[in-house]
């Protein structure tokens, strides 16, 4: 068997499983966020449910740490008192990113399953272990009966041979993968990686390429755990920990060699993150800021290579360098090596643990005309504000920040670039003008919304901004309010309509409503050629028909 393949089975009744079974399996982490949080004690409680085992429970509050939204505030208090009333642990908003507080407290190591409202949950593999993002009925299922059904998947190897350059990150490892598989290739695969330079990969660096297999379309991307990785879990669990890795005869639905050492920087283009170019394509973009943080490059290794870079120097005129450590730990740890200082010594605005900008509740939002750079993990439009958004690794992230256009941390001009009014002026006549040509949709007369589209997302079918609405009935009003042409659509559709796409329908975060916001305004039905993974499972969970098509 291959490693998730025997992870599912050890969590199951049967000895061996194989790609297509479905079975109910055990979950050791069962989590929830400050969104998707409320709807399980909802769900819970309109079904009078208890709880299976609160040791294994948990709430994480990491899309708005600061609390500052009033309905996030209102439903992270309905967690908390849910919590005590039934003794659940909370990692509450000065504690950072769920998935990476779980893994820092010792509740994550090799061999284990959890399950959260994060589709990011799959950052897991990073350590050998089962991560899945999941909606709120799923979450709720699995807090009262500590199981949930899941269908095995098909594992794909990909050995990374040859030498890593010396300045190539793991985000640049990651986008070179983007550029060679895309967001649908590797659509509800499980993914290994193997190599003789992924061996010297550091934890950091694996969560970074793990977590951005939700890009990918991927179940997950695993890595067998090395040594380190088995020390460092150990002592966080305080026990031994063993890893599970994929037998010598494992059955590989397809394997990859590919050359590590043609890897080049990269950046991931405006509106896809699987959009990606060699960084020269990109080179001397002028940006209006840029953004160091997320569960992908929040953690101290990166932020110790920003120091690195901005020791000495300054931010580009007019340009915002916004940092957001992914947890509170690593922001200590950042403030005992003055990291912090260097931070802001340099200009740069550094918030408390969180999610920042990919949640839209924190540090990192931009405006219509803003050019962003970034580190986190998706740039889809609306994602991280009404602005364009690139990723890059930290290094270019910073070192574009200094420069006042996007370039390489060896290439910083002595004099930064700055912008004149009338740069700026038509920046935003531009953004004012895509934003008027977006109002006319295109429609195929009858009961079919035809949308002729690969990769439309939960940000464009429901957008992050609306998370904190429960009620089934608020949903229907802005399901695809952030889809381009489609911005009308809720005050269009009728009852019995039906919506037909391309592929990969639903790809990215694990939120039930953008299922629900159909089911609200009627909907009868989606059609497209495939789903990304969560969204499917969301859809079957919710009785919402979906129809697979050729």
């Amino acid at each position: 068997m291959t490693i998730i393949e025997k992870i599912l089975a050890n969590k199951s009744k049967f000895e061996t499983v194989k790609p297509g079974e479905i079975i109910d399996i055990e979950i050791d982490v069962r989590a929830a966020r400050d969104f998707g949080g409320p709807n399980v004690v909802k769900h819970i409680k309109e079904n009078n449910l208890k709880i299976d085992d609160v040791n294994k429970t948990f709430f994480t509050f990491d899309t708005n740490p600061t609390g500052s939204d009033q309905k996030y505030a209102v439903n992270q208090h309905i967690c908390r008192t849910f919590a005590r009333e039934n003794n659940i642990k909370i990692f509450d908003i000065n504690v950072g990113i769920g998935t990476h507080t779980l893994i820092e407290e010792g509740f994550i190591y090799p061999g284990i399953t959890a399950i959260t409202t994060d589709s990011h949950a799959n950052i897991m593999g990073a350590v050998g272990a089962f991560g899945q993002g999941m909606g709120d009925k799923d979450i709720a299922v699995a807090f009262n009966k500590g199981k949930v059904w899941f269908k095995v998947p098909k594992t794909v190897k990909i050995n990374l041979n040859g030498k890593r350059p010396e300045n190539v990150s793991a985000k640049d490892i990651v986008l070179n993968l983007l550029n060679k598989f895309g967001a649908n290739s590797l659509l509800s695969y499980a993914v290994e990686i193997y190599g003789e330079e992924t061996e010297k990969f550091t934890l950091d660096e694996r969560i970074t390429i793990s977590s951005m297999g939700t890009e990918m379309g991927t179940i997950i991307v695993l890595f067998p755990p090395n040594k380190e990785i088995l020390d460092y879990c150990s002592a966080r669990a305080g026990k031994q920990i063993e890893g599970v890795y994929a037998d010598e005869n494992a059955e590989y639905d397809q394997v990859f060699n590919i050359d590590i050492s043609k890897f080049v920087p990269m950046v991931s283009l405006p509106g896809k993150p699987h959009d990606t170019v060699n960084i020269i394509q990109a080179h001397k973009t002028k940006i209006d800021s840029a953004f160091l943080g997320s569960c992908t490059n929040g953690r101290i290794e990166d932020l110790r290579i920003a120091a690195k870079i901005l020791k000495g120097k300054k931010t580009a005129p007019g340009v915002v360098l916004k940092i957001v450590p992914a947890t509170d730990i690593i922001w200590s740890q950042a403030m005992e090596e003055g990291l912090l200082k260097i931070f802001k010594d340099a200009g740069a605005l550094v918030s408390n643990a969180g999610c920042a900008g990919c949640a839209a509740g924190q540090v990192g939002q931009n405006g219509p005309g803003e050019i962003t750079i970034s580190t986190g993990n998706r740039n889809f439009p609306g994602k991280q504000g009404k602005g364009s958004v690139y990723l890059a690794s930290p290094a270019t992230v910073v070192a574009s920040a200094v420069a006042g256009y996007i370039t390489t941390f060896d290439n910083i001009p002595d004099e930064p670039a700055t912008f004149s009014a009338k740069e700026q002026s038509k920046r935003f006549e531009e953004a004012a003008k895509k934003h008027e040509e977006n109002q006319k949709p295109i429609k195929v007369e009858g009961k079919v919304w035809y949308i002729p589209q690969d990769d439309i997302d939960t940000d464009m079918i429901f957008h992050n901004r609306y998370l904190a609405i429960t009620e089934l009935s608020e949903m229907g009003q802005y399901a695809f309010d952030n889809l381009a042409g489609y911005e009308d659509f809720a005050k269009k559709v009728q009852p019995g309509d039906i919506v037909v796409v391309n592929k990969n329908f639903g790809s990215g975060s694990s939120r039930q409503q953008a299922v629900d916001c159909f089911k609200a305004l009627g909907v009868q039905a989606i059609l497209s050629q495939s789903y990304g993974a969560i969204y499917e499972r969301n859809s079957i969970n919710a009785a919402f028909p979906i129809v697979t098509y050729k």
